[in-house]
């Protein structure tokens, strides 16, 4: 269905069907074993349900999902759960220790992009079937090798990455060996409140009523319409045509703020925007005083005061507000004149040329356009390539790039969710921020494997803030903003939910 039939079918919005105006260009898979992108991972907790679940609330608090109850193993590195006998999948059929078996060993065997976060456990592809096991028909029994605790393997299993599939419809879809990955990438087959009724990339994402859900949602339907232009999604919205808009600029929320039949939703985000240096694409860029120089060539409180105002803060560690051991001071300013010293200090030759590929979307681009005016200053040329997200992140894992623009969100309520993305990578064997920046750091991911090992709450709190500091002197990572979303309703709309966490967006209570 093309975006020009739906502008004609929702003139008026239906009172079943809750219309959300974004862009969904990012997405690359709806497979919760692989989508890593921020329109994937907005639809996994409606999709599907994990064995337990951070509350939606309050994310440091972990509650019952397909399991009624756990208990920990005498040996500190075990996990027992029950499952709900009641739990169905939208197919109908009943949830089973063997799904939960298929579900977490296809995740850490097709090793996607989230799959480090399984990893995090010792699960590799060739122990996880002896790590995950069926004790009877309601219980599941789950161990690990790493030197963690069962607290921490808790707030592993509520990320996406652990989402619990219906075994029995996704063994019928495999090809060639690939757990049914194929088909998972534009279709569902989970327990959540809604299933994928259609998906046109590029176009829009149709997710309809799941008949089968425990606790049945409020609408028959959601449509994400993927609509590029920010412009758009405002009209959109402020003439009723959409329900929700995400995404828009500063000054399109300013304007909206004064508009009646509308409102604007301020949700604290645990987003954090940094650039991405790849250190192996040319000697310069892996040039520590590159990085260095970079932090100088910053206008950050231009970007967060008058180019965002209000839809992000300065923030310059890699764990955001919110998480324990947050770092808050902010060391760097745009200073151009120490940024040309630590360049010719280190006889770094300029003017240099470096590619810099960013989002095709607000406000990256904006953002992308005042680093390239406060680059050129020190004679750094950011030439701006601006692609398709789902391109821009394809590029970026696979070390195509030289410089990008990127955020990340924490994929779990832990210090370590960030810290292992940005400070692990002792070979390239892992996929994390790290490896993308083609930067080996054994010394630095053996204090990081310490930090997650540390059982005294206070101590482990100092050894994340220590690591922040280190990577916020050194490291092929420009730590920026922090995320505030600004999400513009309807008036109509009530009980929409959305917390700290990019997954933690819910439509199964919202009513119009």
């Amino acid at each position: 269905m093309s975006t020009a039939s739906f502008s004609a079918a929702f003139a008026e919005t239906p009172a079943n069907a809750l219309v959300v105006a974004q862009s969904i260009d990012d997405a690359v898979s709806f497979d919760p074993a692989e989508g890593f992108e921020l329109t994937t991972v907005q639809s996994f907790n409606n999709l599907y349900q994990r064995l337990i679940q951070s509350d939606r609330t309050d994310a440091t608090k972990i509650i019952p999902g397909l399991a009624t109850s756990w208990s920990a193993g005498s040996d500190g590195k075990s996990l027992t759960f029950k499952l709900d006998p009641n739990a169905k999948f939208s197919s109908g059929n009943a949830l089973r220790p063997e799904d939960v078996v298929f579900s977490l060993s296809r995740a850490v065997k097709l090793n996607k992009s989230p799959a480090f976060i399984l990893n995090e456990l010792g699960w590799k592809p060739e122990t996880v079937d002896s790590a995950v096991e069926k004790i009877d028909g309601n219980t599941v029994k789950l161990s690990w090798t790493a030197d963690v605790g069962p607290s921490f393997a808790l707030s592993l299993l509520t990320a996406p990455i652990a989402s619990i599939v219906d075994a029995k419809v996704v063994e019928a879809e495999v090809k060639d060996g690939d757990f049914g990955n194929g088909w998972l990438k534009t279709n569902s087959a989970g327990s959540g409140a809604f299933t994928i009724a259609s998906y046109t990339p590029h176009e829009a994402l149709v997710l309809q009523a799941n008949p089968a859900a425990s606790d049945k949602p409020k609408l028959e339907t959601v449509i994400l319409r993927n609509v590029p232009d920010v412009g758009a999604r405002r009209l959109l919205v402020e003439q009723g045509d959409a329900d929700i808009a995400r995404g828009l600029s500063a000054d399109q929320i300013d304007a909206l703020k004064s508009k009646p039949g509308v409102k604007v939703l301020a949700v604290p985000s645990a987003r954090t925007d940094y650039i991405l240096i790849n250190s192996k694409a040319n000697p310069t860029l892996g040039n520590p005083a590159f990085w260095e120089a970079a932090r100088y060539l910053v206008d950050y409180n231009g970007i967060a005061t008058d180019l965002l105002r209000g839809q992000s803060q300065v923030h310059q560690a890699f764990l955001p507000v919110g998480f324990p051991g947050a770092v808050t001071d902010t060391p760097f300013k745009l200073d151009v004149d120490k940024a040309k010293k630590i360049l010719a200090d280190a006889g770094i030759k300029t003017p240099v040329k470096v590619q810099f590929i960013v989002f095709n979307d607000q406000p990256f681009l904006s953002i992308a356009q005042s680093l390239q005016s406060s680059f050129e200053k020190a004679g750094i040329e950011l030439d701006i390539q601006p692609g398709v997200a789902s391109e821009i992140y394809a590029k970026g894992r696979s070390g195509q790039y030289e410089m990008t623009l990127r955020y990340w969100i924490p994929d779990y309520f832990d210090p370590h969710s960030n810290a292992s993305a940005f400070a692990i990578n002792r070979d390239n064997s892992t996929n994390t921020a790290a490896k993308y920046a083609g930067w080996v750091i054994p010394e630095l991911t053996d204090e990081t494997l310490a930090a997650v090992k540390e059982q005294d709450a206070a101590k482990r709190v100092e050894l994340y803030q220590d690591l922040q500091k280190k990577l916020q002197k050194s490291s092929p990572f420009v730590f920026m903003l922090q995320g505030s979303d600004q999400v513009v309703l309807s008036d109509k709309v009530k009980n929409y939910v959305q917390g700290l966490n990019a997954d933690q967006v819910y439509y199964d209570k919202v009513e119009k």
